[in-house]
């Protein structure tokens, strides 16, 4: 005579929890982890965007100033520095000037003096928007 109780062995890992179900006690636990998660993707979002802008500037200086990626960098971090302004937004206001011709002119005059250190040629003085 043969027993059900064979039949019905334990399988292995049947009695663990579904950890792919959400736990109805883990929002409590979770919940700062969660928001440290978030936070960091956001600013790697923000840090992907930023990168594109500051990139997009570098080929800027590369083209108008004839030099090096590596010269275009330092070119926009020394403006940045000397205008006090933060990298980022020196790269946009780049960017803007080569769409609609517009640059603050202390920007512009930073911008133009480390051109002439790192490259041969200055920004002209009436430069129509890049198309």
């Amino acid at each position: 005579m043969t027993s059900d109780a064979g039949s019905k062995a334990k399988e292995p890992g049947r009695d663990l929890p579904d950890r792919t179900a959400p736990d109805q006690d883990a929002p409590d636990e979770d919940a700062p982890r969660i928001a440290e998660l978030q936070e960091e993707i956001g600013q790697l979002k923000e840090a992907v965007t930023s990168h594109a802008v500051v990139d997009q500037a570098i080929g800027m200086m590369v083209a108008l100033g004839r030099v090096t990626p590596e010269d275009g960098w330092a070119v926009l971090r020394e403006v940045s520095q000397h205008t006090n302004i933060k990298l980022r937004n020196v790269a946009e206001m780049i960017l803007v000037w080569g769409q609609k011709g517009d640059l603050p002119p202390d920007v512009r005059a930073t911008l133009e003096d480390t051109l002439d250190r790192y490259g041969p040629t200055s920004l002209p003085e009436d430069s129509p928007p890049l198309r």
